[in-house]
């Protein structure tokens, strides 16, 4: 009888992480597509890093918004709120990047890279069904390290130091991709609006990044 009632609860348990797991992928889809749209609304306006700025940093603001509705079917709209902010936000970066002769290529291959990347750091996980929650320490320790290098080579301008800091951010937002989606298929994380926020800031910064260390490599 007990074992029959631990089974019931184990596939219930594994039906209700399939189904964040499913929504969590179709609302990630769904914020790409969106945020792909206002950056290249974004770029087709010309928008001034002044701009960019001020929009990356309502974005971060509007991450505390999604945060609270997050259980709320008012989690949706700010969700999409955030993640089209986010979007519009890399208009400045983009139109720098293709007024560059290879500007159009280089974005094309980071794009794909970040693709690669994420559907192979996923495929893995959801194969291998392993727990990641060890790495949380650690990915929280080198993105403090990083910002700390970030702030320091602002007054110091050290090429070298760019490529170190890009090289590692791609190391830690692979690292952060295995954990959020460890923490799906584990039952670390049941609400689909917080994993699919926490992916996709992976997926920026990983792609914001992968660009940068592209763009070096190639001068």
């Amino acid at each position: 009888m007990n074992s029959h009632i631990t089974n019931s609860q184990t596939h219930s348990h594994g039906i209700a992480i399939n189904k964040v797991l499913k929504n969590t992928y179709m609302l990630l889809g769904m914020t790409l597509a969106f945020s792909a749209l206002t950056a290249t609304l974004a770029t087709i306006m010309q928008i001034g890093p002044i701009v960019s700025l001020v929009l990356m940093l309502v974005g971060f603001g509007l991450l505390f918004v999604v945060s609270k509705n997050a259980n709320s079917s008012k989690g949706l709209f700010w969700v999409f709120m955030f993640t089209g902010v986010m979007g519009a936000s890399l208009g400045n970066m983009l139109n720098h990047y293709l007024a560059m002769e290879n500007g159009t290529a280089l974005i094309m291959q980071a794009l794909g890279s970040t693709a690669m990347i994420f559907f192979a750091l996923s495929a893995y996980v959801l194969t291998s069904r392993k727990d990641f929650s060890f790495m949380g320490g650690f990915l929280m320790a080198g993105m403090i390290a990083v910002v700390i290098a970030m702030i320091a080579n602002i007054f110091l301008q050290i090429p070298i130091m760019q490529v170190v800091i890009s090289s590692v951010v791609v190391l830690i937002m692979s690292g952060m991709i295995l954990f959020d989606t460890s923490r799906i298929i584990n039952g670390g994380e049941t609400n689909y609006i917080n994993a699919t926020v926490s992916l996709y800031l992976n997926l920026f910064n990983l792609f914001i990044h992968l660009l940068t260390l592209l763009n070096i490599l190639d001068e």
